[in-house]
């Protein structure tokens, strides 16, 4: 007995499959990556959050030379998100789920 769509479902699952083996591979995951144009959309775009900021920031350095808790106290004022991290996770929950392609 061959049950209707099974083939197709086979083909997802080795897809899923192929998907996961490759992003268990990854070790780092740039900025752009993460932060997409698609995410800054739906939440907030990172231009204008650093443009309002009283933080200048023209490098990778200046932005990681910002104080964590001032970050995190701008970030709850100016986003959906609580901290920064809720929004690296948020992002990072998103990126797995293109990666995996569901």
């Amino acid at each position: 007995m061959k049950i209707k769509g099974f083939d197709k479902l086979q083909k997802q699952l080795k897809q899923l499959e192929r998907n996961a083996k490759e992003l268990e591979q990854t070790t780092s995951v740039s900025f752009a990556e993460l932060f997409t144009d698609s995410f800054m959309k739906t939440h907030t775009s990172f231009d204008e959050m650093l443009d309002k900021s009283k933080f200048t920031v023209e490098t990778s350095e200046d932005f990681k030379a910002i104080p964590d808790d001032e970050w995190d106290i701008y970030v709850k004022s100016n986003t959906e998100f609580n901290t920064w991290q809720d929004m690296i996770d948020q992002a990072t929950e998103e990126y797995i789920v293109r990666k995996l392609d569901l």
